[in-house]
C-alpha cells in the first residue's frame, strides 16, 4: 500500500513538473517570438518635459531616424509637470512590451530626495535601456538686470537677500540642482518659481517674469548673443567650445562646482531583456549617426550611448552622489 502511494505522489509530481516546464517552455517561446518580432507596431517615446527642452530636443531627432531603420513610426509624446513625474509615472504603469519608452533627463535618480511618496520606485518599476548624452547648464540672468559676472551677481544678490528670482523646470531637475548647489555654496538667497519644463523656464527668463535661470546653453546661446540674456557661466567642469568666452562657476569662485544634465531612455520594468537590448543598440546605432552626431555636438551634447549594463552603473553612482550633495544643502523630502 505504502509503496502504491509514493507510485502515486510520484507519477503526480511528474506530472505537474511537466505541466509547469511546458509553461515556462511555451512563455520563454512567447518572449523570445516577441522580441524576435519587435518592433511590429508603433512606438511611443514619452518626454516628460515642454516642447524645446533638451529631452524634447533629444527624442525629436532620435526618433524619426528610429522610424526610417525599423519601418515603424515613431511618435514622440511631451507630458510636462512635477519635475518629470507625471510623464515618467504614466511609463511604470504601461505595458512592459517596449512600445512605450521614456526618455529622462538628470532629476530622475533624485526625485526620491525630493518626494516622500512617488507615484513609482525609480529603480525598480523601469528597465534601464541606455544613457545617451550629458550637457551642462548655463547661468543666464535676464539683461534688465546689469550684472555680467558671477561675482556681480553674487554681491547684488547678499545686497538684495530673496530679491532675484530664479526659474527652474521643476523641483529635482538640474536646472534646480544647479541653482541650489550654487545658492549653498555663495551663500546667498533666492526665491525658486518652478515652471513645467525647461521650455517654460527658459521663457520666463527671456521674458523677464524671473531674474535668472540655468538652462541648457543651446537653448540660451541665441538670447545671449541677441542681448536679451547675459551669459554668466557654465555648471560643467571645462568651457565650452561654444562659448569659450563664458566662464565656467568654478573659474569664477567656486572650484570643484560640476553639474550636468545626462539623458537616458528607460522601459517598463520586466519588458524582455530582448528587446531592451534590442532597443538599446537602436539608440546607440542612432545617436552616432553622422548627422545626429554633429547636430547633437553643435548643441552642446557629450554623446554617450551605453549598454543597458552601464546606465545602471551610472544611476547608483549618480543617485549617492546627489544624496550627499543634498543632505549638504539640507533638502528633504516633502
Amino acid at each position: 500500500m505504502r509503496n502504491e502511494k509514493f507510485s502515486t505522489l510520484r507519477a503526480l509530481l511528474g506530472t505537474t513538473l511537466l505541466a509547469a516546464s511546458c509553461h515556462a517552455m511555451a512563455a520563454g517561446g512567447g518572449a523570445a517570438e516577441q522580441a524576435a518580432n519587435y518592433p511590429d507596431r508603433p512606438i511611443r517615446i514619452i518626454a516628460p518635459s515642454s516642447a524645446g527642452g533638451g529631452i524634447d530636443t533629444l527624442a525629436r531627432l532620435i526618433g524619426p531616424k528610429i522610424t526610417q531603420s525599423w519601418g515603424q513610426s515613431v511618435v514622440v509624446e511631451d507630458r510636462p509637470g512635477a519635475g518629470g513625474i507625471i510623464g515618467s509615472a504614466a511609463v511604470a504603469q504601461a505595458a512592459p512590451d517596449g512600445y512605450t519608452v521614456l526618455i529622462v533627463a538628470g532629476g530622475y535618480t533624485v526625485n526620491p530626495f525630493f518626494y516622500k511618496k512617488l507615484p513609482y520606485d525609480t529603480m525598480k518599476d523601469f528597465e534601464r535601456v541606455s544613457l545617451l548624452a550629458c550637457a551642462p547648464n548655463m547661468l543666464v540672468v535676464n539683461a534688465s538686470l546689469p550684472l555680467k559676472s558671477v561675482k556681480e551677481l553674487v554681491d547684488y544678490a547678499k545686497q538684495h537677500p530673496n530679491g532675484l528670482t530664479y526659474a527652474s523646470s521643476g523641483i529635482g531637475t538640474t536646472s534646480y540642482l544647479s541653482a541650489e548647489l550654487f545658492k549653498k555654496m555663495a551663500g546667498i538667497k533666492m526665491i525658486h518659481v518652478p515652471y513645467k519644463g525647461a521650455g517654460l523656464s527658459n521663457r520666463a527668463a527671456i521674458a523677464g517674469e524671473v531674474n535668472l535661470v540655468f538652462s541648457a546653453p543651446h537653448e540660451m546661446i541665441p538670447y545671449a548673443r541677441s542681448g536679451r540674456v547675459h551669459a554668466l557661466a557654465v555648471t560643467s567642469a571645462k568651457r565650452l567650445p561654444l562659448v569659450p568666452d563664458v566662464p565656467t562657476l568654478a573659474e569664477s569662485g567656486y572650484p570643484g562646482f560640476d553639474v550636468n544634465t545626462c539623458y537616458g531612455v528607460l522601459v517598463p520594468a520586466k519588458t524582455p531583456k530582448a528587446i531592451v537590448d534590442k532597443l538599446s543598440a537602436k539608440f546607440v546605432e542612432v545617436l552616432h549617426m553622422p548627422d545626429v552626431r554633429k547636430q547633437l555636438e553643435g548643441l552642446s551634447f557629450s554623446l554617450i550611448g551605453s549598454t543597458p549594463e552601464e546606465f545602471t552603473d551610472w544611476a547608483v553612482k549618480d543617485t549617492a552622489r546627489w544624496q550627499k550633495e543634498l543632505q549638504a544643502i539640507g533638502i528633504k523630502p516633502e
